[in-house]
């Protein structure tokens, strides 16, 4: 006998993790997409999104009986009331990308409860996991106007390549709602995972996730301008994050130095809620700052490439070969949007380098590249050929065991500009390649 009967709209990846990890909790779950050819590869266990342990979650729910796909909303809620098990609680998952002006665009989240308003089972409640902008889940009941529905904020805290283990590890569990019974409805989903859970307003729980979000983005900011600090006062950035990240007050988490910040959440939410503050006649000056921090942060990369290259800081990259290790924006994803990564080599492009990059995550004929950007190898070692720099700008763990010597022996001049602190400089010191990291002092 399955918990609770659940509709997931929306396989990204928040909604396919959502739907499998209900589903190995015991929940009978149809996740819903309008993309038919995703559905069918779905159907046959193939995640189709690269996220550890969702391939294996995502087989034992199908075979379980407890696990299955439908195309579009309505196929999801009509499956679920064939079987003679009404949903009792629909998740919209959907994209809720930038839109004009850092809007957030809520038209994915619209369309779905236009197409599922007069189908949803008298009791059951509707649950906004994307995140949305304050005030949605007022929207939303507005749009149903549907008064034997509920209505919950049940906002998602997962970060892409460990997303599997932080749903079923969570720090907390957040749920907002007007209505006691819907929102105690929705936290009781999650009760095996024995996480604290934060029963709310539907507006504080939409303001939780940006006010999260927001202060990670501000971290990472904050780190960058630190690194820089160190370099021009010579100080070691690593000995600084581990003396104050043993404070319990920071934190040891978003600590790391890197060429900048991105993904599909923190650009996007953190425009969302400057937008929002100012929407209100609230300058958020400190989120402004984040926000410019992060972008002046991808010409200083471009800087310290340019330095270690050309020796000089206004040097020319005309013609300058340059590979690049990484492009997805972190490792353990095969997410290229808003990637700090893209955005360096678009402005190492603009100079007039020509750029070669490898990442374990992107193939040679991925279409999201633009070939006219960077060309893409299937080898690490094929990329650095004749390069006159490496540059490491994702943190994939396997760069660190390249063979630099043979790296060394491919690239005219055997130097590594790394953005991410990844690699031991000692043992590109033993291969004969320079290293120049971010924040560190010379060896």
């Amino acid at each position: 006998m399955f918990a609770r009967a659940v509709g997931v709209i929306g396989t990204g990846y928040v909604g396919l993790t959502t739907g499998a990890c209900l589903a190995s909790l015991g929940h009978r779950v149809v996740c819903a997409d309008i993309d038919e050819n995703k559905i069918n590869r779905l159907r046959q266990g193939d995640p189709v999104i690269r996220e550890d342990g969702l391939a294996e979650l995502v087989t034992e729910g199908i075979a379980s009986g407890r696990l299955s796909f439908a195309v579009g909303a309505a196929a999801a809620l009509a499956e679920l009331a064939a079987e003679g098990t009404p949903a009792e609680v629909v998740f919209l998952c959907v994209p809720t990308p930038m839109g004009v002006g850092g809007v957030a665009d809520l038209s994915a989240v619209e369309a779905v409860i236009e197409e599922t308003r007069a189908t949803l089972p008298t009791g059951c409640v509707v649950v906004n996991k994307s995140t949305v902008p304050v005030g949605t889940s007022v929207r939303t009941a507005e749009l149903l106007d549907r008064a034997d529905v509920g209505v919950v904020s049940n906002p998602e805290f997962l970060r892409e390549g460990s997303a599997v283990h932080d749903f079923l590890h969570p720090d907390r569990i957040v749920v907002g709602s007007e209505q006691q019974d819907a929102a105690e409805r929705v936290a009781a989903l999650y009760a095996r995972l024995g996480a604290p859970t934060v029963l709310t307003d539907a507006a504080s729980a939409e303001m939780i996730k940006y006010a999260a979000n927001c202060f990670l983005a501000m971290k990472l900011s904050y780190v960058n301008a630190i690194a820089e600090l160190c370099e021009r006062l010579d100080a070691d950035v690593t000995d600084v994050t581990e003396g104050i990240g043993y404070d319990r007050r920071i934190g040891q988490s978003f600590l790391s130095p890197g060429p900048g910040w991105g993904g599909s959440c923190l650009p996007k939410d953190t425009h969302a809620l400057l937008q929002v503050s100012d929407s209100v006649d609230f300058e958020f000056r400190l989120l402004r700052a984040t926000i410019d921090t992060n972008i002046r942060q991808y010409q200083r990369m471009v800087d310290k490439i340019r330095l270690a290259v050309t020796g000089r800081r206004t040097g020319s990259l005309s013609r300058r070969r340059i590979a690049l290790l990484g492009l997805t924006f972190k490792a353990g994803t095969d997410d290229l949007r808003n990637s700090p990564a893209l955005d360096v080599a678009a402005l190492l492009r603009q100079a007039g380098a020509e750029l070669v990059a490898y990442d374990p995550a992107v193939d040679a004929s991925d279409p999201r590249i633009d070939q006219n950007l960077v060309l893409v190898s299937d080898d690490p070692y094929v990329a650095a050929k004749n390069a006159e720099a490496v540059v490491v700008l994702t943190e994939w763990p396997e760069f660190r065991t390249l063979d630099w010597s043979r790296m060394a022996e491919q690239m005219d001049t055997p130097r590594v500009i790394d953005t991410r602190n990844l690699l031991d400089r000692d043992v590109l010191r033993r291969s004969a390649v320079e290293w120049v990291g971010l924040g560190r002092r010379a060896a």
